[in-house]
């Protein structure tokens, strides 16, 4: 399939650079399968979800992942991206033509290397620090890592909590998980009393999810890598669910990898694992049988993936009718909850 199957124009008023003034009152759209979409308040979510329904969310936390570099003149922001070893991370620097390997940076007793320089801005940094771990580092020197189409002069205060799920606790990930930033642990709750399970799977977003097709032909472009996992528990529970014909619904696209990257012949394998899948139309999907995601970026990955689950028409006319009703997309923007398209179909 080509890049251009995926392009959309999206007017750049549509971009949210603020989360809604409360986090279940942004808005989700609904398709209907004869009758128009729907557009309600997240919370109205429950009207949606059914009594033995598995709700699947990916409990990665977001770190402070942006720092800025200076020594002397120079200044250098660096965004992580993920992990190489104990010390070591991958991360991508502008301008990066400044740095050089060896180059160190002095954060009061703590310092940062340049390890390696890389192609396309990309280079690896190692952590000499004194006595602090480096998510600690991160938490007192770096800076939330919004995401580059978030236009502002400085950072709020609430970035902080904003762009952070409630029910994070598994620090890594260097973007948010951002279907689950409209859920309240009041909503949360509500989901547990109407009879529905509510399950966790990590995922450690990298910095490559924001990383651009760049080849027409999809099939060639290759895939950013990120660490993800299923325990025991959660796995046997989900196979329960299938086994019984409960609906799996996967909040996020993260969520979605997740599961689909530790499945074999339709059985979750708990397991951790690096995982680089790339879900384009055509994939069968073995798990997943509902999705809560935001509006995603024109000719993206995750823009592909939802083409695949909901079918390329019915998901291009959906984003037709939230551009037509000014939903807000992106990382602070609004959701929609998305049905698999039926057995057998090709996402077409």
């Amino acid at each position: 399939m080509k890049l251009s199957d995926f392009d959309f124009d999206l007017p750049q008023g549509l971009i949210a650079q603020e989360p809604s003034i409360l986090r279940d009152h942004s808005n989700l759209l609904v398709p209907g399968e004869k009758e128009s979409p729907q557009i309600v308040k997240f919370f109205e979510i429950l009207n949606y979800l059914k009594n033995g329904d598995v709700m699947v969310f990916n409990d990665s936390k977001v770190i402070k992942a942006k720092l800025l570099l200076t020594n002397g003149t120079r200044k250098i922001h660096i965004n992580l991206n993920r992990p190489t070893s104990e010390n070591t991370w991958l991360a991508f620097a502008r301008p990066a033509k400044k740095l050089q390997k060896g180059d160190q940076f002095l954060f009061d007793n703590h310092k940062i290397i340049i390890a390696e320089k890389l192609e396309d801005g990309e280079i690896e940094v190692e952590f000499a620090l004194d006595n602090i771990s480096i998510f600690d580092f991160l938490a007192k020197y770096g800076q939330v890592p919004l995401p580059q189409y978030i236009k502002r002069d400085k950072q709020k205060e609430d970035d902080s909590s904003r762009y952070q799920n409630v029910y994070a606790n598994q620090p890594g990930s260097v973007a948010a998980p951002t279907a689950g930033l409209h859920f309240t642990n009041e909503l949360l709750n509500k989901i547990k009393h109407k009879g529905i399970e509510i399950k966790f799977v990590t995922l450690q977003v990298g910095a490559g999810t924001f990383l651009p097709v760049k080849v027409e032909n999809i099939h060639d472009h290759k895939m950013h890598t990120e660490f993800c996992g299923i325990d025991e528990i959660t796995a046997n529970s989900i196979n329960q669910a299938k086994k019984e014909g409960r609906r799996i619904v996967a909040v996020g696209t993260t969520a979605m990898r997740t599961l689909e990257s530790c499945v074999k012949d339709s059985i979750l394998i708990p397991q951790q694992i690096n995982t680089n899948i790339f879900i384009t139309p055509g994939y069968k999907f073995q798990i997943v049988d509902a999705l809560i995601t935001n509006f995603h970026l024109p000719k993206s990955t995750l823009f592909m993936l939802v083409c695949a689950f909901g079918g390329i028409q019915k998901v291009k006319s959906i984003y037709n009718y939230a551009i037509f009703n000014k939903m807000r997309f992106f990382s602070y923007g609004d959701a929609m909850i998305l049905e698999r398209c039926g057995e057998g179909h090709e996402g077409k």
